[in-house]
């Protein structure tokens, strides 16, 4: 994939009018190569990893990329992570700035891995994604998870599709992934 390239996501395939229907196709152990890729940041409060407010910051968030034209028409994908038991941060690829929040920009190589199940086997989807790396000779860096869709999307579709997205760490020369 090119520079700054995300898999198609067809955002018009949206039966329940908040979620699109997510189709693995495509996203599973895919490479994903940024440069300076822009993302809005957005950030949630939770308790032990369980958030508490997401509903209404993604809500936020994604009318405000909406109002500021900001989103692209044929892709979508939001990089979640935990950086603590009480904290999640979700960083919105982007087109362009985005008024009022803080933008980040991000350069490397990413692998995708797509899961399906309960959010439950988030550790497990976290070990597969890093042995998947690894048996590739490489490290990883930090994980990213994209929930596809919202807990009651899923339901009603009767799949959970999560993909795991490891930002790999670039390797000396010399150095092996397994030490």
């Amino acid at each position: 994939m090119e520079a700054n390239q995300l898999p198609t996501y067809d955002r018009s395939d949206n039966p329940t009018h908040c979620c699109p229907r997510f189709s693995p196709e495509g996203w599973d152990q895919q490479e994903l190569h940024f440069d300076n890729k822009l993302f809005a940041k957005a950030t949630t409060r939770s308790v032990l990893h369980i958030p508490l407010n997401m509903a209404d910051v993604f809500s936020e968030t994604f009318a405000a990329i909406e109002d500021a034209n900001a989103g692209a028409d044929d892709t979508y994908l939001v990089l979640s992570s935990d950086p603590s038991a009480w904290k999640g941060e979700h960083l919105f690829a982007v087109t362009k700035p985005v008024p009022n929040h803080e933008m980040v920009r991000l350069t490397g190589e990413f692998l995708t891995q797509v899961f399906e199940g309960p959010y439950r086997n988030m550790e497990r989807w976290r070990r597969a994604l890093d042995a998947t790396v690894a048996a590739r000779g490489q490290a990883v860096k930090k994980t990213h998870f994209f929930y596809t869709t919202c807990p009651s999307c899923a339901k009603q579709y009767g799949k959970n599709y999560v993909v795991g997205i490891a930002e790999l760490q670039p390797l000396t020369p010399g150095q092996s992934a397994f030490n």
